[in-house]
């Protein structure tokens, strides 16, 4: 095989038109071995290339998407990044990414500029050491992230925005911030950007002259743009398909896409681009057929642990791990669902204290055997790009995992409780006291933690109805009956007066705070409090 590298490319599902085949074949033609990754099925691949699922590089709960257009170009962004960290030797292509020649490297970079002020990332090479790659992936994992190339005022606005509980998702910013203004920004940021071609390299057709390729009599315009040191041409896909279905679905006699299709043997009528009169046929067939079929009565559904549009229910997955915050038990994850959900794609810093039911509280040794942590088992699963620490007096430091970090310190101590908050970077976004639920245990922890909580973050206190008998300061104010006080009159009142003050210091910095009986039900006793941070 004379491609030293191979290529690598991603069709989440459905059938390929012969706009896909023939890149897809031009590769194969050029000597490359073509592996192509899916989620679902996908029809009209041309035989030799290789199907591979993409979970195999990428496990996910959903697709991310530019919210206006619904493309999956964000996902597809971040998927040829994790790609060409796994895996050596491999160039990423889209699919309308036409192979003029073979792909060739020393170095691993393969990329080039699209215009004067742009490097796009339709083809793209980076060796899996590469900062710039490193850096992709980083920036990649926070949906709600603030790209650093951004103007300072734009930068400011939306800092205030998730300041204020609403950052703005990156399906909502301009096109390509993942994609070419990342790659650009980064490749240059790190001097890779040495390695680009000219635009004539990979993009000697730009996207305005596009309908060139479809044509009749305009062969000539296309070759022109060629030199040799051309690799590929890029077909801008979905909008050559767009101008494809206005003439009938087929190029133009004598275009230089007929010309390609020719020589690559591709058969138009196999993988077809339909034209807008066959859809438009295609749509008033299914809804008369959808008209005339009459809705079966439906059956009973079955139970299912089923992930859904929004991943799976954390309430299945407290179940499934043996979480006593799930349906058995306490049923917090029916509160915590809906609060956290809109973070559980961000790269957020998540803490839990308490690990395991058990301990001092209930008069047992702190230097107990614990050999399961069902909660970190939950939120490390729940929050798949979060940073989770934890914090016990028992020891966990057994429990490995990379986005992991364990504390051991006693709730008894402040200046403890201190020093392991000053780990703890980034600031928190979420907080949950599960720990011993002794009232001053409870209120140490705040006091060190929640001014060290991130802007717009949520602290979490549990078991509000019991304490432990044996840590229980006699005549203490209650934590239930503290955030009461608070909710009333807007401050805290508690026996302690230093303790009042320290908390009523922090009334400027609290959104706001709900406090939520037993399993949810008026009359039972306050059990967990939710206080917001500004």
């Amino acid at each position: 095989m004379s491609g030293e590298y191979e290529i690598g490319m991603l069709w989440i599902e459905g059938p390929l038109s012969y706009v896909e085949t023939l890149c897809a074949q031009s590769f194969m033609d050029a000597g490359h071995h073509v592996k192509l990754y899916h989620y679902k099925d996908v029809q009209n691949v041309p035989e030799g290339v290789e199907l591979i699922h993409g979970d195999t590089i990428l496990k996910i709960d959903k697709f991310i998407q530019h919210r206006r257009t619904g493309s999956f170009a964000l996902f597809s962004d971040v998927f040829r990044y994790h790609l060409l960290k796994q895996r050596d030797r491999m160039i990423w292509a889209d699919l309308d990414a036409y192979c003029v020649k073979t792909f060739q490297s020393k170095t691993g970079h393969f990329f080039g500029w699209e215009s004067s002020k742009h490097i796009n990332g339709g083809v793209l090479g980076l060796p899996s050491d590469s900062e710039a790659l490193g850096q992709l992936l980083e920036m990649t994992e926070d949906e709600y992230g603030i790209p650093e190339w951004f103007t300072e005022q734009e930068r400011d606005r939306l800092k205030i925005l998730k300041d204020q509980g609403n950052p703005v998702h990156v399906g909502d910013m301009v096109w390509g911030v993942w994609g070419p203004h990342a790659v650009t920004h980064y490749l240059q940021k790190t001097g890779e950007a040495k390695y680009a071609f000219p635009v004539e390299g990979l993009y000697p057709m730009s996207f305005r002259n596009r309908q060139q390729l479809m044509r009749s009599g305009l062969q000539h315009k296309i070759e022109e743009a060629l030199t040799p040191d051309t690799y590929s041409i890029h077909f801008y896909g979905r909008r050559v398909r767009e101008i494809l279905a206005d003439i009938g679905g087929l190029p133009e006699p004598d275009s230089y896409l007929e010309m390609l299709l020719e020589k690559h043997k591709i058969n138009t009528a196999a993988a077809p681009v339909l034209s807008r009169e066959m859809k438009a046929g295609i749509a008033k067939a299914k809804s008369i057929v959808k008209a005339d079929v009459k809705p079966a009565a439906a059956l009973p559904a079955a139970p299912s642990l089923g992930a859904g549009k929004g991943g799976v229910n954390m309430t299945d997955l407290a179940d499934r791990v043996g979480s006593d915050k799930g349906s058995a038990k306490h049923r917090y994850t029916e509160l915590y669902h809906m609060l956290f959900h809109p973070y559980r794609q961000r790269k957020i810093t998540f803490l839990e204290m308490g690990l395991l039911i058990g301990g001092p509280e209930h008069n047992i040794d702190a230097d107990r055997k614990t050999d399961d942590a069902p909660s970190i088992r939950m939120w490390l699963e729940y929050f798949p790009k979060a940073n989770i620490h934890g914090i016990d007096i028992s020891d966990f430091s057994w429990f490995k995992d990379p986005r992991f970090t364990f504390h051991r310190c006693d709730m008894d101590d402040r200046l403890e409780i201190a020093r392991a908050a000053e780990k703890i970077t980034p600031a928190p976004t979420i907080v949950i006291d599960d720990a011993s639920h002794a009232s001053h245990h409870q209120q140490n922890a705040f006091l060190e933690i929640f001014p060290r909580l991130e802007s717009g973050g949520l602290y979490v206190i549990e078991d509000l109805r019991w304490q432990p008998a044996s840590y229980e300061q006699p005549g203490i104010t209650k934590t239930a009956a503290l955030f009461r006080s608070f909710q009333n009159d807007r401050r805290f009142s508690h026996s302690d007066p230093a303790i009042e003050a320290e908390f009523n210091a922090l009334v400027p910095d609290i959104s706001g705070c709900i406090v939520e009986p037993a399993r949810f039900q008026k009359r039972r006793r306050d059990q967990v409090a939710v206080i917001h941070k500004r």
